[in-house]
Formats: C-alpha cells, structure tokens, sequence
C-alpha cells in the first residue's frame, strides 16, 4: 500500500494567520472489506476505477461511527478539456465532511479495479472579519476571511463572456456543523479540489452555510465571470452557489434561505439578469447533453436541470420557484437584458427593460469622457436609437440608467490603436556587397501597429542621408523588404525608420556596418580523407580580399578551437591554403576566417567535414537494380561491363534505372570525401 503526504503551506495573507491543510493520499485495496486509521481527518473523498461503487463509514474521535455511506460520483465538474486531466479515467466522489475523526471502513459492491482515498484535515482558523465592499452586496467572507491557501492555486482564472443564470447546488456532506467550523469546511473542499482531484482551485463560486454566511468561492473577482468547475458542460456563464450540507430530505434553514436569496438577487442584478426569465445556453458537454446541444433553462436552475444528478437534493429543489419569486423582489427597481444592436457608421439601438416604470436616460460618451449623444424615455422598456453615422470611429461608452436602478454600461467601436514601429531589424548586421553571394544583400523587418505612411532613410557617421529605400503607406503588421547597399561606401550606417498617421509620428532606428573586404570564402569539398590513399587527402581553403587585412584562419568544433591554420597579415587579392587534417579525428568542423581591417573584424564561416570511413553498399535487388547505401556521395557500377556514374544524394535505398536484360553488375560507392566502399558483384 502506497502512502503519500503532501504539507500545504498557505500564504501568509495580510492581517492573518497563516493558515495550513494538511491531505494525505491512500491507495487502498478494492477486493476486499477492510479498515484504515490515516490518522485526524475531517473530510473524505474517494476516486475508484470501475463500474462498481464504494461503501463507507467514519469514526468520530469519541469513537462513534457514522452510518454507511454510499460514495456516490462527484457531480459538482469541470467542463471536458479543462483541468480533469489528471484524474481522466478516474471516478472522483464528493468530498464529504466528517467532522474530526480518526478511522474509515469500507467495503466495494461490483468490479472495483483501484481506489484511492484522501483525507483533508482543515485547520480550525477564526474566521477574519473581512467582507467584500462592494456596492449592493450582501455580506460576503472572501478568500482572505476563510484563509483560502492561494499557494496552490493551479493556474489563473478564466472569464465567460457574463453571467446568464445561477446554478444552485448542495455540497452533500454532514449537516452537523457549528458556525465556527465552517470555513474549515471550505478549506477542506479547497484542498480536495486542488490536490485531490486537480483542478485550478476550489470549483464553485460562492458557499453558502446554514447559518446565513456567504464565503466567497473561485479566485478572480466576484463581480466577474469566472468559470467554476461545479456544473460540467454549463460552467461557462453561470455563477456556481452550494449550500453547505445534505439537502436530500433536510429543509434548508430559513438563514441559508435567507442568504441565498440575497447573493442571487445580488449577482443576478449586476448581470442584469431577470430572476424568472428563461436563458438558452450551449452545453460544452456532460453525461445529459452533448456539446453543442441548446438548453433551454430558467436563470435560477438547480444542477440537476444540466446533469444527471440529484443536487442540490430534493428539498432544496423544491423550494428553487419560491427562491426566484424571492429574488424578483429582492432589491428593486432593476434593469434587465440590455442590449446594444449596430455599428459606428449606422444606426445604433439600445434597449432593455426596467422591473417597473421609470424614468431612463441612455448617454453616449467619446474616449474623452465627453457626451456625444443622449435620449431618455418614461416607461418599463428602454427603447432609443443613436444615428451614429456621422461618429469618427474609435472607442465610444454608453450607460443605461434610471433612478435607484444599477445602471447598465458598455463598449462601442474600438480605440483608434497608437502608432508605433516595432522590432526592427537588420539581418545581417555587417553587409558585405562584394558579390560573393554571402551577405551581399541585407534583409530588414519591423512591425507596424496601423496604417501610416513609412519612410525608411541610411544616414552616415555624420547623419547626412546617404540613401532612401523606400517612402510610402504601408497596412498594419509584419513588414520586410531587400536592400543591397552597392551604391554605399564601407562604413558605419544608421537606418532610421519614420511612421506618420493622424497627424502622430513616431521612429526607432537601427546600426549596421558595410564591409567589402572579405569575401568567397570557400573549401575545394564539403568532406575529405586525410587517410593517405591519394584521393582527397587535403581540403584547399580559399578566400578573398579587397582591401589590406590581418587574416586568422582557425578550425572550431562544438564552439571549441581545435586547430590553428593562418595568421597574418595580406595585402588584396585570392589567397589559398591547404589543410591535411592535422589529425583530427573524423566529424564534423567549421573553418572560421576572420579578417580585421580598418573598420571592422568581419568573419566568414565554412563547415567540413573530416571522414576516413569507407562507406557500406549491399544489394537489394537484382531485378530491379536497386541498392542501399549508407551516405551521400555516388554509386560507380558496370552493368553487362558497361561502366556508369549515378550521384547518390541521401542514404537509403537507390534504384538506378536500366533498359535490357542486366546479365551482371558490379558496384561500388565513393562518399563525399573520396572513400570507397569494397565492391559488390551479382549475376543471374
């Protein structure tokens, strides 16, 4: 049996306790009955692999056990694709919360392949005043009251593109709780979400607990909306909220009752979202419905309305019309649906309605906060069309408000993007405009954010402009364009880059050099043999200059100089050397020239390759001529006696091609470097 013990330090959050969990992992043995003391735990969990399912029961640390539990799958998800990796494959139960106890039994009904318990025990940490301030709020614990340990927060928070309806859900443990224990019980569920079961961080949103206090659930804002993991399929757009405890055949106590009404009327409001309307969202994907499929359901549902579940149990659910009933009348007057129609350039529609008859204004305000347009209207919908045709584009702000009403606010249009010009570059930094057909050209690229007017510019050393490459509009994104400089003298340059657009204008600007001096600089074969056979023993190196300059000629492998061939000074004209090998062993080298004259240190680089192997040739087949060979080079056969030549430009399989009867060949092959293999021979 495997044990694994994971410590979780939590961070130290300002004006509170450090706070600590502590899971522990257990591998257990499915085939039969058996029992565990793990040591304190309050809450459990189980993942199993199988069709079959898993009974349990605790004891408390008075010795009492509970009764048997059924570990039924944990339904509260996250959607496909999205942080389950690490338990694909794996049934994952609810966590439920014992309370403090110190030992568990089980027993597994049908075909069980593994099973694996956690056991979380959350630290009893006093629950730090600390309620969010937020207009219109109810009172929330958030993140830093209940301790949450945001060190083992997997990853960052993903956003919806709003909230469109509230999923309510039951955790599904132990009712028997005190008000003190249930941040404990939060942590707990943070912790087996996190290190039990994977995911980013704890899956719903809000908690609520039977006492009325409202905790503040998924890291990344209250008002925003964040994907929870609670309801597979349909997290994206809704607000996730679990009442602490079993709600199968328990009345929900009139304090939850109370809060939840509250936090929904609440989050729903500043969604703008009517409490008794019905929204269709597309499911992700769940057991019920496949991606894809349109659902139709009511903005306050309970999580069996998207999954094949009983939460948030049958009591609870029953009560779910009267909640939204509630909730319509919680906090009025309100505004619901608003909804912007069009584009700058056209006529643009805003509407909405009001939970009663009101007063409205609708006001339009440019990128400077100043109003550009406005109409208001008496009534229970807001209805008032902007003719915007005339509007400069950019980024416009709208409000829909009336009075005691959470205003309504928006985005038209875009921001006109800043001009700018990034990543200049010019490759390579050294041109070399001689004609050897190596830096004879250089390539320079940038980035434009929007269309402008472009003007590209050389300067010399003294900033007089020695050369335009090209002056005109270019369209936003990833620029380039070919220059050769033969008109320039060697030098030192500066190539400036100036964009002009809406009376703006920005430049950057770039170095690079000119140099002639070195040019051809080139080996007589890629590879040689230095084996003493007479046939490629030496490499010749040869290279050029057009102007006087110290020369150093070194040979480097891996980055490392391994030899040593020229240093001296040249007047200008063609040089060559030869080069024997030095006895090196066989690889693969780079020969560096390096020539330093009176402006610069400008190199060239040339690969060789040292090879004394022969290379192998076996026949594959007669019939169709075809051979395998080990490495580039050619393949020397005579076929009835008649000697051919056939370039062989990769290793593998040849084929050469022969019209007639072939009565005999022989082979051999000659790699790159002059080594020949032993000759094959075949006749029928």
């Amino acid at each position: 049996m495997r044990f694994l013990a994971a410590v979780l330090l939590a961070a130290a959050f300002p004006g509170s306790a450090l706070a600590a969990g502590l899971v522990q992992q257990r591998d257990l043995h499915p085939q039969a009955p058996s029992a565990l003391s793990p040591g304190v735990f309050e809450l459990v969990g189980l993942h199993w692999r199988g069709p079959g399912v898993v009974r349990y029961r605790t004891r408390s640390l008075d010795g009492r056990w509970s009764g048997w539990r059924l570990s039924a799958d944990e339904d509260a998800l996250p959607d496909r694709g999205r942080e389950a990796r690490s338990t694909r494959g794996w049934r994952i139960g609810d966590p439920v919360w014992t309370g403090a106890s110190n030992r568990i039994q089980y027993r597994t009904v049908g075909r069980v392949a593994r099973l694996r318990a956690y056991f979380v025990r959350s630290p009893r940490l006093p629950v730090t005043v600390k309620r969010a301030e937020i207009a219109g709020s109810p009172p929330i614990i958030t993140r830093a009251g209940w301790h949450a340990d945001e060190s083992i927060r997997r990853g960052a928070p993903y956003y919806a593109d709003g909230i469109h309806l509230a999923i309510v859900h039951h955790t599904a443990g132990s009712n028997s709780y005190s008000k003190a224990q249930s941040a404990s019980i939060v942590r707990a569920i943070e912790l087996y979400h996190v290190n039990g079961n994977g995911w980013n961080d704890i899956g719903y949103n809000f908690l609520v607990d039977k006492y009325g206090q409202i905790f503040e659930g998924r890291y990344g804002g209250m008002t925003k909306p964040v994907v929870g993991a609670h309801a597979m399929g349909f997290n994206s757009g809704s607000v996730g909220i679990s009442v602490i405890g079993d709600y199968g055949s328990n009345a929900i106590s009139p304090a939850a009752r109370a809060a939840l009404v509250s936090l929904i009327a609440w989050r729903l409001d500043f969604a703008h979202v009517d409490p008794l309307s019905s929204v269709v969202r597309i499911s992700a994907g769940n057991p019920r419905y496949p991606p894809g499929r349109a659902v139709t359901l009511k903005a306050i549902s309970g999580h069996r309305d998207v999954y094949p579940t009983s939460c948030p149990g049958a009591s609870l659910y029953s009560q779910l019309p009267s909640i939204r009933t509630a909730v319509s009348r919680t906090g009025l007057p309100k505004l619901y649906s608003p909804v912007v129609t069009g584009v700058l350039g056209g006529p643009v529609r805003f509407t909405g309605r009001l939970s009663g008859t009101a007063t409205w204004t609708v006001t339009v305000r440019d990128a400077t906060g100043g109003a550009v347009a406005s109409g208001t209207g008496t009534g229970a919908r807001v209805d008032w069309t902007w003719d915007a045709s005339a509007a400069p584009t950019g980024r416009y702000t709208w409000a829909i408000s009336a009075p005691q009403m959470r205003p309504a606010t928006g985005a038209i249009g875009t921001a006109p993007t800043p001009l700018s010009l990034q990543q200049l570059r010019i490759a390579p930094t050294i041109v070399s405009p001689n004609g050897d057909g190596r830096g004879d050209e250089a390539k320079v690229t940038y980035r434009l954010s929007t269309t402008a007017t472009v003007t590209a510019v050389v300067q010399d050393v003294l900033g007089k402009t020695v050369a335009t490459l090209f002056s005109g509009r270019r369209t936003a994104g990833k620029q380039d364009l070919t220059w050769s400089p033969d008109a320039i003298a060697d030098g030192w340059y500066k190539l400036t880059l100036t964009a002009s657009a809406g009376g703006k204008q920005v430049q950057t600007f770039t170095r690079f050099w000119v140099d002639r001096t070195l040019g051809a600089s080139t080996v007589s074969a890629p590879a040689f043999s230095p084996n003493g056979d007479g046939q490629l023993d030496t490499v010749r190196l040869s290279f050029s200059l057009l102007n006087a300059a110290h020369v150093d000629v070194w040979v480097q492998r891996n980055h490392q100089i391994v030899a040593t061939l020229l240093q001296q000074d040249f007047t200008p004209g063609s040089q060559r050397l030869s080069w024997d090998g030095g006895g090196l062993p066989d690889g693969r080298y780079t020969v560096v020239v390096s020539a330093v004259d009176s402006l610069l240190t400008v190199t060239q680089t040339v690969p060789v390759r040292i090879d004394r192997k022969p290379p192998s040739l076996r026949f594959v087949s007669l019939a169709s001529l075809t051979f395998r060979v080990s490495e580039p080079g050619r393949l020397v056969l005579a076929i009835n006696g008649r000697w051919r030549h056939v370039a062989v430009r990769r290793a593998g399989l040849v084929h050469v091609s022969y019209r007639g009867t072939v009565h005999g060949v022989t082979a051999y092959a000659v790699d790159l470097a002059g080594n020949k293999s032993r000759a094959v021979k075949a006749r029928r």
